[in-house]
């Protein structure tokens, strides 16, 4: 997590308690060390924001101190409600875990009528849950995706025949049974489909494709066409 995206957390965390926060629960949540929630509740402190406490009795946000708020109709909280639902109908873990966050903050900032409308239960997505992948972490693949690095992987295709690839991942597709990784294949020279209930293993390499992903999904998208 960088750490302007872990300040706004940090932030989130102390807004929404009702009692003092220590840093060491602080840093569980975010998976982080102790000691960097120390350093940037520090940096928050100097760009004033209202964080009072210190080390061993935990941290409180005063009061008054709030985010700009997010104003939403009845239908577009109910839009924001089912989209967090079919989230968790995929096997993305960490993405699970993003949407209950989400469901928090927005929770938080709405009036009353609106907050039930997200709190009450009334919408629904049903169906099979997608399991999560054995061989790969989809948290891996979408940072991949974001910092335009390759990976290796271990395929066994559908005829059961493995492989070992390099491949520049540019696009992730959640289906209802699975999700797919949209690549440029090193080793077939061209852009393939990867199941990631068939990924066996997968790891980040030591190189990068700068400013080559947004050509290779239009060149993705050009192909949907022929």
């Amino acid at each position: 997590m960088r750490k302007s995206s872990r300040l706004f957390e940090i932030i989130q965390i102390l807004r929404m308690a009702s009692h003092p926060v220590t840093a060491a629960q602080i840093a569980e949540r975010l998976e982080v060390t102790p000691r960097s929630i120390y350093r940037d509740i520090a940096a928050l402190q100097a760009m004033r924001v209202p964080i009072e406490g210190g080390r061993g009795i935990g941290y409180i946000m005063r009061a008054g101190f709030d985010l700009p708020p997010l104003m939403f109709t009845i239908e577009e909280s109910e839009a924001i409600v089912l989209a967090l639902a079919l989230l968790q109908r995929t096997g993305d873990v960490a993405l699970k875990k993003a949407a209950d966050r989400v469901t928090a903050k927005i929770a938080a900032t709405m009036p009353p009528p609106l907050r039930q409308v997200l709190e009450g239960n009334a919408i629904f997505a049903w169906g099979s849950v997608a399991p999560s992948p054995d061989g790969t972490d989809l948290a891996l693949l979408r940072q991949a995706i974001r910092d335009e690095q390759k990976l290796f992987i271990r395929y066994r295709d559908e005829a059961a025949h493995e492989s070992e690839r390099t491949i520049r991942p540019i696009a992730l597709i959640y289906y209802s049974s699975t999700a797919v990784v949209v690549a440029w294949c090193e080793l077939r020279d061209a852009l393939r489909n990867f199941r990631t209930d068939r990924i066996q293993q997968s790891e980040a390499v030591d190189a990068y494709f700068p400013g080559q992903g947004d050509g290779l999904r239009q060149q993705w998208i050009r192909g949907w066409k022929n």
